[in-house]
């Protein structure tokens, strides 16, 4: 047990890397959690692998307001309250310049990137309105930066640090805290898919020119992100809000 003893927190993209990392890493520090994603199937998977009493499933797709009302609503029954959101599910989606990127591929990366972290703060915040607490958005460097084929990938991260800063003011006097998150590439399936999208039959060399973008040298780990996200749940962080915070080996400070 640690910093998240008797905390609630919901984590929406929980079966990616990151997302179960951070389950992981909630549960050790005695969080009690509920899960989210839109496969049910590897929610269970998931579920099992963690072991825990302490662990919920959900089934959700956050770009779907019904289903976001839903999860808010699943996690007051099962937990009687949240104290924390970490609204972490997205996607990459294609990667190719920005004059050939369709207007499908556009706004599928917008409806989970943008709108389902909207929806997940519209409908999980108020559940926190009277005790406080913390929110945790997953942007990343594309966040800050512009990246050369990440079009849509680079707006909807932007579009995620706005929802950060915005929301951080509104709730402040609330004492609910909210906070982004921007990572490097992380050494999981997104950036499989992102590699192999880039330099299709030669992942590892576009692996190779990420990592020599990063002073660091290597690629962050899914428990690196979680360990931010884990400060930024608990209440040593508690006088934090409005902040992009970088798990990026260096990468920004170019």
């Amino acid at each position: 047990m640690g910093n998240l003893v008797a905390k609630r927190a919901v984590i929406t993209g929980a079966t990616g890397g990151i997302g179960e990392a951070t389950a992981r890493r909630f549960i050790e520090e005695g969080a009690s959690v509920v899960l989210a994603a839109r496969s049910g199937d590897k929610l269970d998977e998931l579920a099992r692998r963690l072991a825990s009493d302490r662990v919920s499933v959900c089934p959700t797709d956050i770009s779907v307001e019904d289903q976001c009302m839903a999860l808010a609503e699943f996690t007051q029954k099962q937990l009687g309250g949240l104290d924390v959101v970490f609204a972490n599910a997205g996607f990459e989606g294609s990667i190719k310049p920005l004059l050939d990127i369709e207007q499908s591929e556009f706004d599928a990366v917008q409806g989970t990137n943008v709108r389902g972290t909207w929806l997940t703060i519209k409908h999980t915040a108020p559940l926190m309105l009277e005790k406080g607490g913390s929110i945790i958005l997953s942007s990343s460097v594309s966040g800050k930066v512009g990246v050369p084929g990440l079009a849509a990938y680079a707006a909807s991260k932007h579009a995620v640090i706005g929802l950060a800063e915005v929301a951080a003011l509104e709730f402040a006097s609330s004492g609910i805290r909210v906070n982004a998150l921007a990572p490097s590439p992380v050494d999981n399936a997104m950036m499989r898919s992102i590699e192999e999208q880039v330099a299709p039959g030669a992942a590892s060399v576009a692996q190779e020119g990420f990592e020599a973008l990063i002073p660091m040298g290597r690629y962050a780990k899914n428990e690196e992100v979680a360990a931010m996200a884990c400060f930024l749940a608990s209440d040593d962080a508690r006088f934090c809000t409005g902040s992009v915070y970088r798990v990026d080996g260096g990468f920004l400070t170019q």
